[in-house]
């Protein structure tokens, strides 16, 4: 196939868009800055310039959509202008270009409201129910592709969970980054389950639903690695491949969901040159368990992991040790 991937400059665009190359598909990478990825042809736009998303779509077969605005805080109005807008914008280009399948990377943060999530599938996205802007809006842009799914243009929702691994610049790098600082807690006891998945397992199960689409083609699927474990465990786990101390102090989860609560309230008065330290749906992520059934995607994608949690922080500790 000919394949588009928009937003394969970041983590886990580049991932998705090497891993479909490397099954000798045609890609063609759109983004606002050079992927890099070997073998990959890239194409710097913009998915909420009309023009420049047909242009990117032109002689296409299959589009595999990952760029979004990502961030704990920001304007409403970008949000919405990039995840949703441009969402709407690239289904338009893909369905007068003929493409035949459109691959949505969504968020599990589309069907959270806050309360633990324990061993549910893909539940409906839900806009008034999600918390912040980038969960509200990839949970409108999510329904907004599935409502463009025909028997002509097949689109598939995919929510990978809390993505990591070497090279990950936004949960790992933070992470290792305040715990180097000494500015990372555990909320309350850190013995919620939450599931996580390795970048490379995301990768193929995205892969995985591009090839599928014909089959499941309507439905959303959320993705992880099946192996939830304590989120102290994980960020010791974390920690330790960096050669830093795991969290060693507590901050009781209702004080940091009501400190995350006014340190968003602060940022959109004025805000930080980065992101803000706490908000409430980062109390709430790290404070609640939050994992998932994956018997239904590992069937109906044929798809299982390759990479276990343990391998990947043995993979993680040797990046930092390169």
């Amino acid at each position: 196939m000919r394949v588009l991937v928009t937003g394969a400059s970041g983590f886990l665009g580049r991932a998705v868009a090497a891993e479909i190359a490397a099954a000798g598909h045609e890609v063609r990478a759109f983004q606002r800055r050079p992927s890099g990825v070997p073998g990959v042809t890239d194409l710097l736009g913009s998915v909420t310039a009309p023009a420049e998303a047909r242009r990117a779509v032109a002689g296409m077969d299959a589009v595999v959509h990952l760029a979004a605005k990502v961030s704990l805080a920001g304007s409403p109005a970008e949000f919405a202008a990039v995840n949703v807008g441009g969402t709407r914008t690239l289904l338009a280009a893909a369905t007068d270009a003929g493409a035949s399948r459109f691959v949505f990377v969504s968020s599990p943060s589309v069907a959270h409201a806050g309360a633990s999530i324990v061993g549910s599938d893909a539940e409906p996205a839900d806009p008034a129910g999600a918390r912040g802007p980038y969960a509200r809006t990839k949970a409108e842009a999510e329904l907004v592709a599935l409502a463009a799914d025909s028997a002509a243009l097949r689109v598939v929702a995919v929510r990978p969970h809390l993505v990591w691994g070497p090279g990950d610049t936004q949960l790992v790098a933070r992470i290792v980054e305040r715990a180097r600082a000494g500015r990372l807690p555990l909320l309350g006891h850190g013995a919620a389950l939450i599931d996580t998945t390795y970048i490379d397992n995301a990768a193929t199960a995205i892969a995985a639903a591009l090839y599928q689409a014909d089959a499941v083609h309507g439905r959303s699927y959320v993705i992880t690695n099946g192996e939830p474990r304590p989120v102290a465990e994980l960020l010791a786990g974390m920690c330790r491949a960096a050669g830093e101390p795991a969290p060693a102090w507590r901050v009781p989860a209702g004080v940091a969901r009501g400190a995350g609560a006014l340190i968003e309230a602060a940022w959109r008065i004025r805000p930080g040159a980065d992101e803000p330290p706490m908000t409430r749906f980062l109390a709430e992520q790290l404070s609640t368990a939050h994992w998932f059934d994956q018997r239904r995607t590992r069937s109906e994608l044929r798809w299982t992991p390759v990479v276990s949690l343990d391998e990947g922080f043995r993979r993680l500790a040797a990046s930092y040790d390169g």
